[in-house]
């Protein structure tokens, strides 16, 4: 990852030059196509590997090669296709994510890191952290279709449930740019923490979750007012936020937990202890369930969303991040 784009997660060098874990666990491991259960497709950015999970099973059931350092993931909502980021190849990876296989490299120049898919499927979104822009793709060709300018270094990004609005976390300005997909224009700005990292969305569609990186806390938006409704502190160091059961779960990379609040009241329920440097974060699609990658433990821990306990952790490519919403959604 370029030297910009590691600056908020400082490691020391001894981890960041870990070996590569087993070849038995990183080479391809292709399956056939077919039903299957939810899946998590985690992104490991020194391995530059995609770490293909069986949620059911808790095993890595597939891994491909993504050249370039991976970082961001977005699941289609239909299971169909999975879109990696990779800042240090300035490129977009379109995957089958049935099939296994890769289908477009696209060249998105600058650093490219969020990924958000409209759910309807296309186009895909992705953050530019250097040239402060956001790009959209073309989920079949993988042509891209147009561009907008946002604050400075976008991170993570997410679109509304409607598919009207995409959010993005705009790091070094402090702020979340609202952006109208029908126009590709920015249509507003809200003022948040300091170094927004991470953006959530819930499934209303009402409000937004920014965890921001220096500030220590998570900004709560009310979308359709377009301004912060709450500051609720969490761990040091937080890195984005994942929403099941009335409550949010920020990921607190420098002291390795998971935070929890109840999103009515915004009361602290919990600081979960996972593994080290947590950083992508998401919920089972019955919301029974938490993920998160771990980046200096090598896992993709899972956390009981009622009881906040952390019930296993499964070993995983080397550097996993699954920044975005990375579970593949299967069957009805």
């Amino acid at each position: 990852m370029p030297q910009h784009l590691a600056a908020h997660l400082p490691r020391p060098a001894a981890r960041r030059l870990r070996a590569l874990l087993p070849a038995a666990l990183l080479g391809a491991a292709l399956m056939a196509p077919g039903a299957r259960a939810d899946e998590a497709f985690v992104t490991s950015q020194p391995a530059e590997m995609l770490s293909i999970v069986d949620l059911p099973t808790r095993k890595v059931v597939a891994t491909l090669p993504i050249p370039g350092k991976p970082a961001g993931i977005a699941v289609s909502p239909d299971g169909a296709r999975a879109f990696v980021t990779s800042p240090d190849g300035k490129a977009l990876t379109i995957i089958d994510a049935a099939a296994r296989k890769v289908l477009h490299r696209v060249d998105v120049g600058g650093g490219p890191l969020g990924v958000a898919v409209h759910p309807s499927g296309s186009p895909v979104y992705v953050a530019d952290w250097y040239q402060h822009r956001i790009v959209a793709v073309d989920a079949a060709s993988g042509a891209i279709t147009g561009e907008v300018k946002v604050g400075d270094s976008p991170s993570g990004l997410a679109v509304t449930p409607d598919g009207r609005l995409l959010l993005s976390a705009d790091r070094d300005s402090n702020q979340v740019s609202l952006i109208d997909t029908a126009s590709l224009k920015r249509v507003a700005t809200v003022a948040v923490g300091t170094r927004p990292f991470g953006v959530t969305i819930d499934a209303a569609g009402k409000r937004a979750y920014t965890a921001n990186v220096v500030s220590n806390d998570v900004s709560v938006i009310d979308i359709p007012a377009r301004k912060v409704v709450a500051t609720v502190p969490v761990g040091d160091h937080p890195y984005v936020v994942a929403l099941a059961q009335g409550r949010a779960f920020s990921t607190d990379q420098y002291a390795s937990t998971v935070t929890v609040f109840d999103v009515t009241s915004f009361e602290k329920l919990a600081a979960i202890p996972v593994g080290d440097y947590p950083e992508g974060i998401e919920a089972s699609r019955d919301g029974t369930l938490v993920y998160v990658a771990n980046w200096e433990t090598n896992t993709l821990g899972v956390i009981d969303a009622k009881t906040l306990k952390l019930l296993a952790d499964i070993p995983v490519a080397d550097g996993p991040r699954a920044f975005g919403a990375f579970i593949r959604r299967t069957g009805p």
